[in-house]
């Protein structure tokens, strides 16, 4: 038996607001304990604030992405990474013209039950 896995589709995640999610690793492929996604948010994309229960890792490939972390807003640019450890409230955006391409890793896998995305009202 292999002791290896090569991923040549990637489950893509449906979306309605123009973002590329390319989940290679995590809840798609029965790996709860970790998920690697490639991204592509599109210029002027945003979503609602959340506070996850798992730590995100996200490296910048190109363009900028904006960050507000309990408050504080940090732009990335390509790259760059960070570590947002699970609890910190954030709002994750693309206020700038170009369409920004990154990975992102959650510890545990990202999960819809996880996340506690707030709706778009709060």
């Amino acid at each position: 038996m292999k002791k290896y896995k090569i991923q040549k589709s990637p489950f893509v995640v449906p979306t309605t607001d123009g973002k590329l999610i390319e989940e290679h690793w995590g809840n798609s492929t029965q790996n709860s304990n970790i998920s690697i996604a490639h991204m592509v948010a599109p210029p002027n994309w945003s979503e609602p604030h959340q506070t996850p229960e798992f730590d995100e890792f996200t490296i910048i490939i190109s363009g900028k992405k904006q960050f507000e972390i309990d408050g504080e807003n940090v732009v990335l640019e390509e790259g760059q990474s960070i570590l947002i450890e699970k609890g910190a409230r954030i709002r994750y955006s693309n206020p700038f013209s170009e369409p920004c391409e990154y990975l992102a890793i959650c510890l545990p896998a990202f999960s819809m039950e996880l996340v506690n995305r707030e709706s778009e009202n709060n």
